[in-house]
């Protein structure tokens, strides 16, 4: 019951753990809201399964599209407007 002085409590590698347990629940609630949603909607399996499978992923905000850098081209093959 006592405990003796060879055990010692690795603080980090507790810390890591429950951070991951923290993340599984997160990911669990998440994926069980998707399925919920998507049941009250009826849809077809394929589009059930895209929705959990894609239930992580966030709205872009308005600040993400405005004014950022377009990092490539939309049609890369076709010729550039700017060349004279």
């Amino acid at each position: 019951m006592a405990s003796s002085q060879g055990d010692v409590i690795d603080f980090s590698a507790l810390e890591r753990e429950l951070q991951g347990a923290i993340e599984s629940e997160q990911r669990y609630k998440r994926e069980n809201d998707a399925k919920l949603r998507a049941v009250s909607q009826r849809v077809s399996y394929s589009q059930f399964r895209d929705l959990v499978l894609s239930c992580h992923l966030r709205p872009l905000e308005k600040k993400d599209k405005d004014g950022a850098p377009r990092k490539q081209p939309w049609n890369p093959i076709a010729p550039s407007n700017n060349s004279s």
